[in-house]
């Protein structure tokens, strides 16, 4: 599973219906509306590369109210489960 997420910004009177209708996009998988530089932050989750430029470029660029996108690849997903065994290497807990 490839995963990109997307910082978009969009009209600003148009930010929930603009992230409704990226939300209702096949490949995203959530929408978030955030506060800084841009308005929303879509995760999208496909299975190959060329899916990205499909979804992204074909799709959720064009959404009426989106002036700019910016994406990034994610590599590796940390959860927090990893990171607690990482760090717990060679500790036994007294429990």
């Amino acid at each position: 599973m490839i995963t990109a997420i997307v910082m978009i910004k969009t009209v600003a009177n148009r930010i929930p219906e603009v992230a409704q209708q990226i939300a209702e996009l096949e490949g995203v998988s959530e929408v978030y509306s955030v506060a800084g530089d841009v308005d929303l932050i879509a995760i999208v989750r496909v299975r190959e590369f060329d899916q990205i430029a499909e979804v992204i470029a074909g799709e959720l660029s064009k959404v009426e109210g989106v002036l700019s996108t910016d994406t990034h690849i994610a590599f590796r997903a940390y959860s927090r489960h990893d990171l607690d065994a990482a760090f717990s290497i060679g500790y036994a807990s007294s429990d």
